[in-house]
């Protein structure tokens, strides 16, 4: 797929991943729109890169369906969709005070599981109605994972759950859209710099960087926006999860 001119859909693309591939792909001379929960981040990034901003729940199926609905009226259909909003909040199954909250639980799902689904749907059946492009490709979808999908934490249950749902519907989506030409694909990333981890104590992060065989740093959003882009230009990544870590495997704690 050949990036110049096409619309973009990036969720959570107010900070961190999703910002770094909203910059990353308006440099590629596609038409961004950024979504974001905060309507005013979403602003303020957009207008950085030539795009727009958008306010939207990705858990929501009118607030999802009314931004989807914008950033068409602005760009057109998106050919492309980037899922990076997400949510980390951590939470023993039975903590100090007891069992987690459900309300704790169902958050989390609702915003990193139904809201990549609840984009992906929305995206997908406008791409499904496009022109074919090279190879008879209509589109791309990539999703957020994380490596805790598969060495999910203490306190992670309710995470990597979400995070396991997101990697668990790529390969079905991506054979069930094959038909129309629209390719899913889903990264898991490692540790990166994003404001839930630089939120942290300096000795926290310089640790959680030590835990990385190579290279011995946290990741950079421009990295996974770097990927992104890549996902999007090579039309034979289609239904995979790659994972994005430095040959992280988390420990139990």
């Amino acid at each position: 797929m050949h990036l110049q001119g096409l619309a973009a859909i990036v969720t959570g693309g107010a900070s961190g991943l999703g910002a770094a591939t909203a910059q990353r792909l308006a440099g590629a001379g596609c038409r961004v729109a950024v979504l974001d929960i905060n309507e005013a981040a979403a602003v303020e990034s957009a207008q950085r890169i030539g795009g727009i901003g958008i306010a939207c729940d990705v858990g929501d199926a009118a607030s999802a369906e009314a931004a989807v609905t914008k950033a068409r009226d602005a760009h057109g259909p998106a050919r492309i969709l980037v899922n990076c909003a997400g949510v980390g909040t951590a939470g023993r199954i039975v903590g100090r005070d007891g069992p987690m909250p459900l309300a704790a639980f169902a958050r989390v799902i609702r915003i990193n599981l139904i809201g990549s689904f609840n984009l992906l749907r929305l995206a997908a059946a406008n791409m499904v109605q496009l022109d074919p492009l090279e190879d008879g490709e209509r589109g791309v979808i990539v999703n957020t994972a994380s490596i805790a999908a598969y060495e999910g934490q203490v306190g992670q249950p309710a995470y990597a759950a979400s995070k396991a749902g997101v990697i668990g519907m790529t390969l079905p989506a991506a054979r069930e859209l094959a038909r129309a030409g629209v390719r899913v694909v889903t990264i898991a990333p490692g540790l990166f710099h994003t404001p839930m981890v630089e939120a942290l104590p300096p000795e926290v992060q310089q640790g959680l960087s030590n835990s990385i065989p190579f290279p011995q740093r946290l990741g950079l959003p421009a990295e996974y926006a770097s990927l992104v882009e890549h996902i999007a230009t090579n039309r034979f990544i289609n239904g995979e999860t790659i994972r994005l870590d430095g040959a992280l495997r988390m420990a139990p704690r």
